[in-house]
């Protein structure tokens, strides 16, 4: 427990090390952005250094660190004069964040051994299953429980999960380093984000690699609990990106209960063989439609998901559960169009019920005991 401050001045540095910077999520006394505060006549006038000239989340600073400081006695005003930050404070931010030399490449953190996030990519045969919507409820389901979330718009022909999260804001740039934008609790990138309006993105294979490492280098994600990657259908380019940068990376099979959607779900799964990545389950979109007299029509069929469960079990030799079936509902189109997850929009809607279950089971970490000390004595019979 941390002694009383003594002096105004003591519980005025103290207020201000409780004030986060929005994008960073750090205190801005810790990463060295209050560069001064002089207390006059019950007036404080902080001195305040940007990251960058044109910092989009300056009024949520300003408000928090007013609301901060006012809760002082015997303070009532406070003033904020906002500087910006030189180059070399910059290089000293980036360094400071990356952790490691000035020299040092930026690094792709949730591959590290050591790395405590759990990764998850979200895979489809084809298109048109739901997987974005699935990709973006569990992340804010599982952003709901405390976790701290991102979310890798890696479809970057088809990008589509800012709209569905409700990110309308650019990424901050901090010399070579990305701030992600934020919603509902969650971190999230995408290539829409860098391009003008609705353009159509254009590249070949070694530009979307590229594109991916960026994505997951240079952008700074802070501590995440799970970072989740909403990749293109098939298995493509960016699916063999992925088994190159994140080898640790679970896959997630989404698939509706049509049996030729199956099919082409099992081929998408099966690519853990090659990759040697883990299958972490299957999630069955638009089972059934509830109707008013409480009965079900199964519009797209029945069976699709326990197929593809069954058949990636025996092809890999492992486990691959079905670990949800998430009822097909217009309200999850509607809050997906409007930017608000239904998991958070209508948590008491089936298909929110639905998807919650999943994210649980996906908040549960199940760790290798490989190289790690399981503290067993042997003994010898005499």
């Amino acid at each position: 427990m941390s002694a009383p401050a003594t002096t105004i001045e003591d519980a005025i540095q103290a207020a201000l090390a409780t004030v986060d910077d929005p994008e960073i999520r750090k205190p801005i006394t810790e990463l060295g952005m209050v560069k001064g505060f002089t207390v006059t006549a019950g007036k404080v006038t902080v001195e305040l250094l940007l990251t960058v000239a044109g910092c989009p989340l300056r009024d949520k600073l300003t408000t928090d660190i007013t609301a901060a400081l006012t809760r002082i006695p015997g303070i009532d005003a406070v003033d904020i004069d906002f500087g910006v930050m030189t180059e070399e404070q910059r290089k000293a931010l980036q360094v400071q964040l990356r952790g490691g030399g000035e020299s040092s490449e930026p690094v792709i953190p949730f591959a590290q051994p050591g790395s405590k996030t759990r990764v998850y990519a979200v895979a489809s045969g084809k298109g048109g299953v739901g997987k974005s919507s699935v990709t973006v409820n569990l992340a804010a389901s599982l952003a709901k429980r405390g976790l701290s979330v991102g979310v890798v718009d890696a479809d970057i022909y088809g990008h589509s999960v800012p709209r569905m999260l409700g990110v309308d804001g650019r990424p901050t740039r901090v010399e070579e380093m990305i701030m992600p934008p934020q919603s509902h609790g969650v971190k999230v990138i995408s290539i829409g984000m860098f391009t003008s309006g609705n353009a159509a993105v254009v590249w070949r294979g070694p530009m979307l690699h590229r594109a991916l490492q960026q994505f997951l280098a240079d952008v700074f994600w802070g501590d995440l609990d799970v970072l989740l990657l909403d990749l293109p259908p098939g298995t493509g380019d960016v699916a063999i990106s992925l088994a190159q940068l994140l080898p640790n990376a679970e896959i997630l099979v989404v698939t509706t209960p049509q049996a030729a959607a199956a099919e082409v779900a099992e081929r998408a799964g099966a690519i853990a063989l090659q990759t040697h990545q883990r299958l972490v389950g299957v999630v069955e979109n638009m089972s059934w439609l509830e109707m008013p007299d409480g009965s079900r029509m199964e519009v797209f069929g029945s069976g699709g998901g326990q197929q593809v469960a069954d058949s990636l079990t025996k092809t890999v030799g492992a486990s691959v559960p079905l670990l949800g079936q998430i009822p097909l509902d217009t309200r999850v189109r509607e809050a997906g169009d409007a930017g608000t997850p239904i998991v958070l929009a209508d948590p008491s809607a089936p298909a929110a019920l639905a998807l919650d279950a999943v994210a649980d089971r996906l908040a549960v970490r199940r760790e290798s005991l490989v190289g790690k000390p399981l503290g067993l004595m042997v003994t010898t019979k005499r």
